[in-house]
């Protein structure tokens, strides 16, 4: 015991130093075992992205206040110049601070989280990680038509999330509403044509009502909502050149362009069968050829 303490008394330092990597030690094992008994509760989820990065940030908060208490006497020196670099540092990194404050708020103010398509900052695309200073998403669009992947990664500042609308295509409702307009001749039976629509739609729409009815109904009880018709409807227009019939459905997020284009070959298919009743419009110009004018 007296050789302890007369090593305590000596090397006060190295003392700090060996309790500092000591504490290190039980805190990385103990995030390692917590983080080992969650995973398979939340492996599925976009909660274990989340769950594993506020784990590693309490660690490093623990970590640097155990640091300023076990070494503090030895940085007492140090605490004016931070004082006095407090103001400029805080100006400096602002943008920074800004985005920490936006992880933050995502985090905890339900924004959207991992798995999610959004439109942030301009961008969409599904949401694969939230960083502390950046989200990044994996792009869909831009010079590709239709909800699907362009194989581009986009890091977008958590700033945006103050500046700027974000929109969540699935948040608490995965379904989106889509539309096929078809312009038919005056001549066509639309009541056939709407018949149909319904037809077609049902088939390969139908198997998602139920489930976007409970999904609708869950929403109601976080917002105030109106009652939405979930059915498949069609809608008459008209104007100068044809008559306009708009086909709108519920369908998957994940799965609208897929759909789209079984439905639209359909309609095709089965508007072709139907002959001269069912004649989809298309703008036609008629050129004239006047005679020629004698100027004497």
């Amino acid at each position: 015991m007296e050789f302890i303490r007369n090593f305590i008394e000596s090397y006060p330092l190295l003392v700090n130093i060996i309790w500092f990597l000591l504490f290190f030690m039980i805190l990385y094992l103990s995030r390692r075992f917590i983080l080992n008994r969650l995973y398979e509760n939340l492996k599925n989820s976009g909660h274990w992205h989340v769950t594993r990065k506020i784990a590693r940030w309490l660690n490093n908060l623990i970590l640097f206040v155990l640091f300023m208490y076990i070494f503090g006497r030895n940085l007492t020196g140090l605490s004016t110049a931070i004082g006095l670099a407090g103001a400029g540092i805080t100006y400096a990194l602002r943008e920074v601070i800004m985005s920490i404050a936006g992880w933050f708020a995502i985090l905890f103010a339900d924004f959207f989280e991992t798995g999610d398509r959004v439109l942030l900052g301009g961008i969409k695309g599904d949401v694969v990680d939230i960083g502390v200073l950046r989200t990044t998403l994996m792009e869909i669009g831009e010079w590709v038509n239709g909800d699907q992947y362009t194989g581009r990664i986009v890091r977008v500042a958590n700033t945006y999330i103050f500046s700027s609308p974000v929109y969540n295509y699935t948040a608490n409702f995965k379904f989106l509403w889509d539309e096929i307009i078809i312009p038919l001749r005056f001549e066509s039976d639309i009541k056939l044509a709407k018949t149909l629509l319904l037809e077609i739609a049902e088939k390969h729409t139908g198997q998602y009502n139920k489930e976007a009815i409970l999904a609708w109904e869950n929403m109601k009880k976080h917002y105030k909502l109106e009652n939405a018709s979930l059915d498949t409807q069609v809608f008459l227009s008209f104007n100068d050149n044809w008559v306009e019939i708009s086909l709108r459905y519920a369908v998957d997020y994940r799965e609208r362009r897929i759909v789209k284009d079984k439905i639209s070959s359909e309609i095709l298919q089965r508007f072709k069968q139907e002959g001269a009743r069912l004649e989809i419009a298309s703008e036609t110009l008629e050129v004239i050829s006047g005679g020629t004018t004698k100027i004497k």
